[in-house]
């Protein structure tokens, strides 16, 4: 049994086959159509698709003019990338405590850790359930500073009906290899602010405005770089395996929420383990199935005798020195730290697996 999948379907090989046939390998129509059917199929907000969603979350911070004495509130609860793009704009990390009970950042935490540098609030949806983003929106209104969401593992996920993709100024989207939604590599930033949306186009490829730059008789594009931009742009191969991928994506995100509901029923009350909340308000993309569990590596020891993966997933970043080290104060954080693990939950796993996965847990360990 796998803990994660990586799904190419026959369709995502076809497409990548006429790309390689016709031998426009870079950002071409696929590119365009890949982002035409995120929007139109899971009703994303304009998303741009980069390289990567660390690509992205930088994207947003550039765009927003994040730079050096500005501060940026994250959950310490996330990977490395959410931290690290805020320190490649030469920005301070300032971390907020989480909800252990959710693994979401505590919207009463990031109004402690407000000050007049503050800039940015970036929540990340922790294994893919939505954070309390009502309550966040009108904390960064009331300050003026802006929300950019890290929803790298919340591809699907809805918020009170509304897509998680649609909510803030801009959410950023991973199709790393192990996403629901995979490229190979890739991600997007999905921009509520038109003028956003044009500007992390020209930024994700140099900052050359190609859609009003033309090739003068010499070749070379005539244009004028009025920003620093990136090599970010996605290519038609990865915009291959995620168009053939996306067909079948409602039906797969189907699976993994049904394969949730199941472990929320038949775990709910098995001595040893807290589930995480589950409000009826928000839809789970579950990327991960993560509980609190007590004597953890007994119970990862347990599952791996009977070739069942158990993982802790991500551990707090903040203990890192680039980070600053461990000082802060974070009692939801060390609580959720102490206890969480995850097992699988992904679209490839069959009812029998399923079963086994939920005999043995209740089996103790």
């Amino acid at each position: 049994m796998e803990f994660f999948n990586t799904h190419i379907s026959q369709k995502s090989i076809e497409l990548v086959k006429s790309v390689l046939d016709s031998g426009w390998l870079s950002e071409g129509k696929l590119v365009k159509e890949f982002e035409s059917e995120l929007e139109k199929r899971l009703g994303l907000a304009k998303p741009v698709t980069v390289n990567s969603g660390t690509s992205a979350l930088h994207l947003g911070l550039v765009l927003l003019g994040v730079g050096p004495g500005d501060e940026v509130i994250l959950p310490a609860q996330t990977f490395v990338s959410t931290g690290l793009v805020i320190l490649m704009q030469n920005a301070t990390t300032v971390f907020a405590d989480i909800d252990p009970l959710t693994g979401n950042i505590s919207p009463s935490s990031i109004v402690e850790k407000i000050t007049p540098r503050t800039k940015a609030i970036m929540p990340v949806h922790w294994g893919g359930y939505p954070c309390d983003m009502d309550e966040i929106n009108a904390i960064a209104s009331k300050h003026g500073i802006a929300v950019i969401e890290d929803a790298a593992h919340a591809l699907g996920a809805t918020y009170k009906s509304k897509p998680i993709g649609t909510i803030s100024r801009f959410t950023a989207f991973s199709f790393q290899a192990i996403k629901h939604l995979t490229t190979g590599d890739g991600g997007a930033l999905c921009c509520t602010n038109e003028e956003d949306t044009k500007e992390a186009i020209v930024r994700r490829w140099f900052g050359i405005d190609r859609a009003n730059s033309r090739p003068s008789i010499l070749g070379e594009r005539e244009y004028d770089i009025t920003g620093v931009g990136y090599k970010y742009h996605l290519n038609d191969l990865a915009a291959a395996v995620g168009l053939g991928n996306l067909a079948d994506f409602p039906q797969r995100l189907a699976r993994r929420q049904q394969i949730g509901a199941v472990y929320r029923q038949q775990l709910a009350n098995v001595p040893g383990i807290e589930l995480l909340r589950a409000a009826d308000d928000r839809t789970h993309a579950y990327w991960l199935f993560t509980m609190l569990v007590e004597r953890r590596e007994n119970f990862i020891r347990k599952l791996a005798e009977h070739n069942v993966p158990a993982s802790v997933v991500h551990l707090r970043i903040d203990h890192n020195s680039v980070f600053g080290g461990l000082h802060y104060e974070l009692t939801g954080q060390a609580e959720f730290n102490a206890r969480q693990v995850s097992i699988p939950v992904h679209e490839n796993l069959s009812d029998v697996e399923v079963d086994a996965v939920v005999k043995l847990i209740r089996a103790g360990w």
